[in-house]
């Protein structure tokens, strides 16, 4: 069995998910954290898809940030500045800057 592919979201505690409101359209692919808009929440609704789509082919990893920075993450906020939510596969920033189940599984997809 080869390694797992770690897709780690980094973002704050009582952040939004998205930069955009938490409506009923449903754009995210996420249905379970409606109409919270919190990142948390989202973040426990993706782990459910991701564990039932990929099983144990992915890790799934929550950094929040309020209280400690990790080295790795203060690395690439120094350097690219990106927005919160962060999301990270296997180590590597993506442009997805959202909690968005379909923008992820094709980050996890290209990693297979």
């Amino acid at each position: 069995m080869s390694d797992p592919i770690i897709v780690e979201i980094v973002g704050l505690k009582y952040s939004d998910c998205s930069p955009f409101p938490c409506d009923a359209d449903r754009t995210c692919g996420l249905s379970e954290c409606h109409p919270s808009g919190k990142l948390t929440k989202a973040f426990d609704a993706l782990k459910a898809v991701i564990k039932e789509t990929y099983g144990d082919r992915v890790d799934l990893r929550l950094t929040l940030i309020d209280d400690e920075v990790p080295a790795h993450i203060r690395d690439i906020l120094e350097k690219d500045y990106p927005p919160i939510p962060m999301v990270l596969v296997n180590g590597k920033l993506t442009r997805i800057g959202r909690i968005a189940l379909d923008r992820i599984k094709n980050e996890i997809d290209a990693c297979v």
